[in-house]
């Protein structure tokens, strides 16, 4: 899997999205979650020992296995399901950060389970993660989220775990000699093209390939954020659009692992904003339900974009923090159904009330669920005043 010198590069480089992740730096005295599975363990510790070092107060926490989380959903009566822990709300009011290390045991265990039942947890937990989400609009909460290999992973991605574990070392740059260092690169080239996406006036994108045909409207006060610490790895530049612009056909050629559910295929068309048709090549009860979850689930909260120059990632891997920075031959388009990034906005985004968010059209739901094109595809950007501009084409941006 990793070596010790492997995992200490991972801590660093996780470290180095902690910090980026925030608007104002960590000090001695802040609060920071690590959340991980069990198999996770070894870089937990690894992470645990460096914020220590820093004076950091850690809180760490172990996620459900999968034969607990079965139980759970399988078990619970209504009020079990939406049970929020005594100290929850106190605890998210007083992070400073968070770091999430994914290394499940089981990706298909929830399969048996009615999605309403699940749902009904997400929309429980919804305004404990709204809590998170107005300390990071204001600079007080950052954090990052990584995937440690797995057995399960390499089996649900068709590949072996030493494929897998290497797609996760190249992606990470843990063969570098200084992979933090590699990063801030990246980072730093990210800048460049950011800069030139938010420069443009954009009336609307139109996204064309082989089985897409879809327009995106950007809307008002909205600026291209990525790679900025949130994700190990990230390589997509993204924006939260106008959901009410939203108009036509979307399909994801890459499978996707949501609540133990594989679907593969699918294919949404909008119609003012909202999915009037949901079909799946497998899994389609299981979208439907997903779409219908709650009021804004059936609309768009996201739209990404990556580069092929800077994503090593060129296989399946069964998780969507991978799977969204797809690089390979003709790096990834994706769209979330679900709730918006308030940080996308243009302008100071802990002044926005819910009612500027929905004055601009930024969506709301307890899902969040990105969806991903692989396909050979032109974006192109109608300018406002007229004219057009490729801005995105054979998988990289135009600049």
């Amino acid at each position: 899997m990793l070596t010790a010198k492997q995992l200490d590069k991972y801590a660093d480089v996780l470290l180095w999205g902690l910090d980026t992740s925030r608007l104002t730096p960590y000090q001695p005295g802040d609060t920071v979650l690590i959340q991980c599975d069990l198999a996770g363990l070894k870089l937990t510790e690894a992470l645990f020992s460096r914020l220590m070092d820093r004076g950091i107060n850690v809180v760490p926490r172990l996620a459900f296995t999968s034969h607990m989380e079965l139980d759970f959903y399988q078990k619970a009566a209504e009020s079990q399901l939406s049970f929020i822990a005594p100290g929850t709300k106190e605890l998210y009011e007083n992070l400073h950060g968070a770091i999430y290390v994914l290394a499940p045991d089981c990706l298909t265990h929830l399969s048996c389970v009615d999605p309403k039942r699940i749902a009904q947890t997400a929309i429980a937990r919804k305004p404990y993660r709204d809590i998170l989400v107005k300390r990071e609009e204001a600079g007080l909460f950052g954090w990052t989220l990584c995937v440690y290999p797995t057995e399960e992973y390499a089996k649900c991605a068709g590949l072996s775990k030493k494929e897998f574990a290497d797609q996760v070392i190249n992606a990470c740059h843990l063969r570098a000699a200084d992979p933090v260092k590699e990063w801030q690169r990246i980072f730093d080239e990210a800048v460049g093209i950011k800069a030139w996406l938010n420069a443009l006036k954009v009336e609307s994108f139109h996204v064309e390939s082989a089985n897409v045909d879809l327009v995106v409207t950007p809307g008002q006060h909205r600026r291209f954020k990525g790679i900025s610490g949130h994700n190990i790895p990230s390589f997509e530049l993204f924006l939260s659009p106008d959901w009410r612009g939203t108009e036509g056909v979307y399909y994801a050629d890459q499978p996707s692992y949501r609540c133990g559910n594989l679907v593969r295929g699918v294919r949404l068309e909008f119609k003012k904003g909202e999915v009037v048709s949901v079909s799946a090549d497998e899994g389609e009860e299981f979208v439907k339900k997903q779409v219908a979850m709650d009021n804004g689930s059936n609309k768009l909260g996201e739209f990404s974009l990556t580069d092929r120059r800077f994503s090593k990632i060129s296989k399946f891997m069964a998780n969507t923090l991978f799977d969204e920075n797809y690089g390979g031959e003709y790096g990834n388009c994706h769209v979330a159904l679900g709730s918006s990034y308030s940080d996308t906005f243009d302008g100071d985004p802990s002044q926005l009330t819910e009612a500027n968010k929905a004055e601009l059209g930024f969506n709301d739901s307890a899902l969040h669920w990105d969806l991903v094109n692989t396909e050979n595809k032109r974006v192109t950007a109608k300018l406002v005043g007229g004219g057009s501009l490729v801005i995105y084409e054979n998988g990289q941006f135009a600049c």
